[in-house]
């Protein structure tokens, strides 16, 4: 595990809660749990900014929200893509990686 995780990139949160929920339904700690996980603790999400995150992920209807129980049997809000969260994280996934190779391309010289 890193010893500090790297802070997030503006506008980078909402790309990671897509991607997250492409695998299917989850609650607010499942998606942080996934991203500290996948990137070896080098990225973490904090809980106020993943919540404002699905909320607005929520108010512009690429995800849908409901109640279920979470695995230790209490009750969590359950996350899912909507068919445009699905389209949206297409072209930000599209977008991200054009806009690396970008920055890879200047800093490695060419």
């Amino acid at each position: 595990m890193a010893p500090n995780p790297l802070p997030l990139l503006q506008g980078t949160l909402d790309l990671l809660v897509l991607r997250c929920l492409s695998g299917g339904a989850r609650h607010g700690y499942a998606i942080a749990s996934i991203v500290r996980e996948q990137t070896g603790g080098d990225l973490s999400v904090e809980d106020a900014a993943l919540y404002q995150s699905l909320h607005r992920l929520h108010r512009q209807h690429l995800v849908d929200a409901e109640w279920g129980p979470s695995e230790n049997n209490r009750r969590a809000r359950f996350y899912t893509l909507t068919p445009a969260g699905r389209a949206r994280l297409r072209e930000e996934t599209a977008n991200w990686r054009r806009y690396s190779r970008a920055v890879d391309a200047v800093l490695q010289g060419a």
